[in-house]
Parts: structure tokens; C-alpha cells; sequence
């Protein structure tokens, strides 16, 4: 039978459905019951599982035009409720397609199969989320739908309801015990759980969706069952530290509010502050910061704290809260005993030397190791003036003393380092001072030949130029004994700062200038000596001159000789 429309292969009960003719349909369905119950074969039985030219049975028709106490009817009357179209879906997949919630539930309430999948292998539970229909959702989780199939993309339904922004049906398969973790395939073949997924993705409501839905909030990525995953799968970064990573504040408030392990470290023994510092999240750190169970002093395999880490990263403003939660931080030392200061100073860092004098870093601690050297110590070995000038007015003690009892102005005097002198003098350094071997500063600047400093120490202070170390040595005759290429020109500064030096005064062994000098062959020194005045004769105190000294050639001496003889006529 046909019908103007153009639907053909009806029966008269699709078009009593079609023409609304509830009464004519009654007719049809008593007159099959009457059938079914007839003692001949004659009678005809009407069979509700014809379609017409559109596919539709009987039951599906009444569906469609609202004539849903027709549908109850049908299905008192034998309709199959489970029939399945020509293209593979069933009458609920029609209805949730249609988004005809009213149906759907029709349907489900009259044990419709929830697990039949179409043609495409879509289950009606992804149907109904596709669909939006959140009440079709409910009523299918109700009837023990399995909410753990991934459609074809390998997405579970809880993770299809969130990127469709669908959160009501996201918290309608919660309630039902959908798994809010969810561990499926990550990348590279790793596992990895919806919440890795969506902070992987930067999706903050959903990441916080999950969390507050009670998902596994501190695992880190897992290697594949057979292994799979590259670095994602051994990394160890929990929620929390690709969260720190990303900067994803919400997501991080989030994590903190429902307990995550403010502590946990990765496989590199980082805590996700150290991540949040090394991405420079001011936001992120100060929240981490201010969590009450958070530990500053876990270090990475580094050795690094977050104290470290900021400095490191030159994030004074981590570093600065840092300290106002652990006020200790900045006194933390490395393996080799040096804390935050010491390491600044070192590294000519002065950026860093500040900011840690402005946070009250103390200027006058020692490193923890056998030198025990101050910043200071420190800073003049490093050669910085600037940082020298700045940790004394910081309050920096300028007469400290290293282990062999040398002051900053001792070690600044064996560098070549003048104006660091002339700072520490002026800073009221101990001049004076002698080391473990009776040495002040101007003996060692001797020594080491540095002619700037010596003019400093001579010109710029009253330093004693005629003390005598432990081995009764004058700074002048260490010259003699150590003089380098510039002795001659240190030499004539000596006299021209005290042109009255004791030039023949002997040191403990006997030995002048001039006879320790002729004895190392500094020839240049011998001279300037000699032009001076200096004795030539004077034994030591085994009878050595320079006369009896065995040298391989009497050259040097005869030289020296004439020099002596040209001053003496000079004299005359």
C-alpha cells in the first residue's frame, strides 16, 4: 500500500499510526490478539515487524509522532522493542539521534538493550552524550551501562563529556561510578590517566572536573604494559609538577585544595616548586610557597633546594618568600660547603651578592670546609672590587683571618689587585698584621712581584717595610731572595718611598740583599743595589760574599764591581 506523501509498503497499522487513528489501531490490535487466540489457521495476524519504504516499524512510527501510549500498546501486543534498521541501528539509537529524549526513555523503560552498538560500533551511552541529552545519560548509567568504552578515537565517555563541555553529564556518570582516573594510552605507548591528559592539554575546568571528582590526583605517567614510552613514561612528574610546568594556577589550587603531595619528587628529584621556579610561575610558586606541609630543604639530584633553584634562576622573587616561610634558606650549603653567598661571590655574580645582602644574608659566614674562608676572603680572590666595596658596607669584618692567619689585605696583596688594597685600607684593615709564618702584607706582595700593590702598602699606609717574618726576613730581602723580572723597579720604589732603608742589615742567616740576589743571579736587582750604596763584602753567617759565592762565571761580579767603583768616584 502507498500513501500521498510518497512512504510506500505500509500496512494498514502504519497508516492508522500515521493518520492518528488510535481507535483503528485498537481495532488492529484486538483483532490479533483475537487471532492468536483463534482454534483455525484462517485468521490473519498482523505482523508489527514490517517496514515501510523508510524503514520504520510500527513501533518506531508511533515513536516519532509522540503516540507513546500507542507505542505501550504495540509492545503489550508483541512488538519487538529491540528491531534493528536496515542500516544497523535500533529503535534507540534512532531516538537519541533524533534527540528525542522522550523516546529514549520510552524505550529504556521498557528494557530497550543498552549495549547494542551501531554500525559505527557507537554504544548509545556515547550516542547520548554525542546528543547532549543528559537525562537519556542517566537513565542508561542506571540501567548498568558500561562507561569504561572508548569510542573510536579511544576516548572514554567521561573524557567525551568534558571536552564537549558537557559537565552536567560528566557529573551524572560520576554518580554513577565512572572511573574519574581512567588510566588508556598516553604518549608514546605510556599510560596515563584522563587528568595527565587534560593539564597535557592546558583544559583547566576539565583537570579540575576530575580532581574534584575524586581521580587519582598524584601519579606520575607509567611505561606501557610491555614498556612502552619514551621520557613521559619514567619521568615521574606528578599532576602536580605538569601543572607547575604548564602554569596552570587553577589546576594547581585545585590539586592543593583536594591534598595532593605538595613534596612529591620526579625522577630527577625535583618537587613541583623546583619546576615552578625554573618556569618562572611567580603565581604558581608563591601558592606552593604558602602550602602549610611544604618542605624547602628537599633537594634534587642536583643538590639543589628551591633556595638554590631560585637563585640559580635569578628569581629573587621566589627566592625572597623563600626565605620569609624558611628563613634559614640562604645559610643552606652545597656539597663542598659554600652556601648561596659564598657561591655568588665566587661567580663574580653581583646581582646576586645584593639581593642576598638586601635579604640580611650573613656577610661574615665562614665556608664550611678545611680553608674556612670568609665572603670577603672570597670576594678578593675572586678579584671583585665592587663586591668587596658592597659586603663592607654590608657589615663585612675586614680583619678576619684564613686558616693561616692571613687577612683579606694579605691575600688581596699576593693578586694584583691594587685598588682592593687601597679599599681595605681604607676600611681600616689591619696593616700590621703578620700570618702564620710572620708575613704582613708587604712581604707577600714582595714576593709575588706585584709593584701596584707594594706602591699601595708603602704609599697609602705605614706599614713596618723593615719587619721580620719568622725566618728574620725584611720584605726587602725577600725580594732578594724571589725577585722577578720587575725586582730592579720594585727596589728603587722602596728607596724612593725611604731613602734611608737599611740596604746592609742582614736577615737571620746573614745574608744582605745584594748577597741573596747575587746568589739567584738577578743581575738587574744586583745593580740597582749597587748603584745604591749597598756593601759588597758582607759575609754571611757561613762566610759567604759575593766574592767567595761559587757561580759558573765571575761575569755578573765584575760588573758589578765597576758599577761599584762608578758610584764610589761619583761619590768623590
Amino acid at each position: 500500500m502507498g500513501s500521498a506523501d510518497g512512504i510506500y509498503l505500509q500496512t494498514p497499522l502504519h497508516m492508522a499510526i500515521a493518520y492518528n487513528h488510535p481507535d483503528v489501531v485498537s481495532v488492529i490490535l484486538e483483532q490479533k490478539a483475537n487471532a492468536l487466540h483463534a482454534t483455525n489457521n484462517l485468521q490473519i495476524i498482523p505482523d508489527f515487524s514490517l517496514k515501510d519504504s523508510r524503514d520504520q516499524t510500527v513501533l518506531g512510527l508511533a515513536l516519532w509522532t509522540g503516540m507513546h501510549t500507542i507505542a505501550a500498546q504495540l509492545l503489550g501486543s508483541g512488538a519487538s522493542i529491540n528491531d534493528t534498521m536496515s542500516d544497523g541501528q535500533t529503535l534507540l539509537h534512532m531516538a537519541i539521534r533524533r534527540q528525542d529524549s522522550k523516546s529514549a526513555l520510552f524505550l529504556l523503560e521498557h528494557q530497550a538493550h543498552i549495549n547494542v552498538r551501531t554500525q559505527d560500533g557507537e554504544t548509545a551511552l556515547q550516542l547520548a552524550i554525542k546528543n547532549q541529552l543528559p537525562l537519556v545519560v542517566d537513565a542508561i548509567c542506571t540501567r548498568g551501562a558500561d562507561m569504561s568504552v572508548p569510542d573510536e578515537k579511544g576516548n572514554p565517555p567521561l573524557w567525551l563529556a568534558l571536552t564537549n563541555n558537557l559537565e552536567d553529564i560528566a557529573s551524572t556518570l560520576v554518580r554513577h561510578g565512572c572511573d574519574a582516573t581512567c588510566w588508556g594510552p598516553g604518549p608514546s605507548g605510556c599510560l596515563q590517566t584522563l587528568l595527565h591528559r587534560a593539564i597535557d592539554e592546558n583544559n583547566e575546568s576539565t583537570a579540575c572536573f576530575l580532581i574534584r571528582s575524586g581521580c587519582d590526583a598524584n601519579s606520575p605517567r607509567q611505561p606501557g604494559t610491555d614498556g612502552e614510552g619514551e621520557e613521559e613514561a619514567r619521568d615521574g612528574q606528578t599532576p602536580l609538577h605538569l601543572a607547575a610546568s604548564w602554569g596552570l594556577e587553577e589546576t594547581i589550587q585545585c590539586l592543593l585544595e583536594f591534598g595532593a603531595n605538595v613534596n612529591a619528587q620526579d625522577a630527577e628529584g625535583r618537587t613541583p616548586v623546583h619546576v615552578a621556579i625554573s618556569n618562572q610561575h611567580s603565581v604558581i610558586i608563591q601558592l606552593l610557597i604558602s602550602h602549610p606541609n611544604i618542605e624547602l630543604n628537599v633537594r634534587d639530584r642536583q643538590g639543589l633546594t628551591p633556595f638554590a633553584c631560585a637563585m640559580t634562576y635569578k628569581n629573587n622573587k621566589a627566592a625572597e618568600a623563600i626565605l620569609k616561610r624558611e628563613s634559614g634558606a640562604a645559610e643552606q650549603v652545597d656539597n663542598k660547603g659554600r652556601n648561596f653567598l659564598h657561591v655568588a661571590v665566587q661567580n663574580s655574580d653581583i646581582e646576586s651578592v645584593l639581593f642576598l645582602i638586601s635579604v640580611q644574608a650573613n656577610v661574615n659566614s665562614r665556608v664550611q670546609d678545611a680553608s674556612k674562608l670568609t665572603p670577603l676572603h672570597l670576594a678578593v680572590q675572586a678579584g671583585s672590587e665592587i663586591i668587596v666595596r658592597n659586603l663592607l658596607l654590608a657589615g663585612a669584618k675586614v680583619n678576619e683571618l684564613t686558616k693561616h692567619r692571613q687577612t683579606a689585605l694579605h691575600l688581596a696583596a699576593q693578586q694584583d689587585l691594587p685598588t682592593i688594597c687601597s679599599v681595605l685600607l681604607e676600611n681600616g684593615v689591619d696593616f700590621a698584621a703578620v700570618d702564620e709564618n710572620g708575613n704582613n702584607a708587604l712581604h707577600l706582595a714582595v714576593m709575588h712581584g706585584r709593584l701596584n700593590n707594594i706602591r699601595a702598602l708603602l704609599t697609602e699606609c705605614t706599614v713596618d717595610a723593615e719587619a721580620f717574618n719568622l725566618r728574620g726576613q725584611s720584605p726587602l730581602h725577600i725580594l732578594g731572595q724571589y725577585g722577578k723580572e720587575n725586582a730592579a723597579a720594585i727596589f728603587d720604589l722602596f728607596l724612593e718611598c725611604m731613602p734611608e732603608y737599611p740596604l746592609d742589615k742582614p736577615d737571620a742567616e746573614g745574608n744582605t740583599v745584594l748577597l741573596l740576589a747575587y746568589m739567584k743571579g738577578n743581575a738587574n736587582l744586583c745593580r740597582a743595589i749597587v748603584r745604591s750604596g749597598a756593601r759588597l763584602g758582607v759575609n754571611n753567617n757561613q762566610g759567604v760574599n759575593i766574592f767567595n759565592y761559587q757561580v759558573a762565571t765571575k761575569q755578573l761580579l765584575f760588573r758589578l764591581l765597576g758599577k761599584y767603583l762608578l758610584y764610589k768616584q761619583l761619590q768623590c
